[in-house]
């Protein structure tokens, strides 16, 4: 009995995982579409500009990931002054990561991308995500 349950519970967060992963992929086509038709990138241009955008939000992907996981594992209740400026200054430091990836990214758009589509780019992944976030409250309430 005790297996079956195992069983079940490992069946069930394995659903979930798949499902998990699974909307993360429809949501990034849908992305990947939407920031292509509103930039109106050629298929030279396309080819480009994908491995550049992604391998950069991997990156700060990761160094928000990094963050959260930082300010998780801490109790602040426990945390003592220096502990707390100690985690300030990381906090500090992974911002300035965060600027340099971005600055780092511009420059590569900029070699294959006019200024104005960059700017395009910006102002549709802010629709992008305004869009996204009205669609998971209506789907919530």
């Amino acid at each position: 009995m005790r297996t079956l349950i195992i069983a079940l519970l490992l069946l069930v967060s394995l659903n979930s995982f798949s499902q998990d992963n699974d909307r993360r992929e429809r949501i990034k086509a849908l992305k990947v579409a939407y920031l292509t038709e509103q930039l109106e990138l050629s298929k030279t241009e396309a080819q480009q500009f994908w491995p550049i955008y992604n391998a950069f939000e991997e990156k700060e992907h990761q160094l928000r990931k990094e963050n959260y996981s930082k300010r998780k594992e801490t109790d602040l209740e426990s945390l003592s002054e220096q502990e707390a400026k100690k985690m300030i200054d990381d906090m500090v430091s992974t911002e300035k990561r965060k600027q340099e990836l971005r600055e780092n990214f511009i420059r590569d758009l900029q070699k294959i991308l006019s200024s104005k589509k960059i700017i395009k780019l910006k102002i549709a992944e802010d629709e992008f995500n305004k869009k996204m976030f009205e669609e998971y409250k209506k789907r919530k309430e």
